[in-house]
């Protein structure tokens, strides 16, 4: 696997994970609860969008630096 896409994919983890600790965290400050399947699908979309924007981060910073 390439560097750049096994980074990618770490940081959505990174941010699915955020987004999970987060949401602990309003949960501990008495939020109210909202379903398991809308939680999960908010985190499958956080992690997504985390991995596809530092995989285009990464290029455009490694384009930029060449300049």
């Amino acid at each position: 696997m390439r560097p750049r896409v096994k980074s990618s994919l770490l940081w959505g983890a990174v941010g699915a994970m955020t987004f999970l600790a987060l949401h602990q965290a309003y949960l501990l400050l008495d939020g109210e609860f909202t379903s398991i399947g809308a939680v999960a699908g908010v985190t499958l979309l956080v992690g997504i969008v985390a991995g596809v924007a530092s995989y285009l981060a990464e290029g455009w910073l490694a384009r930029k630096e060449r300049v």
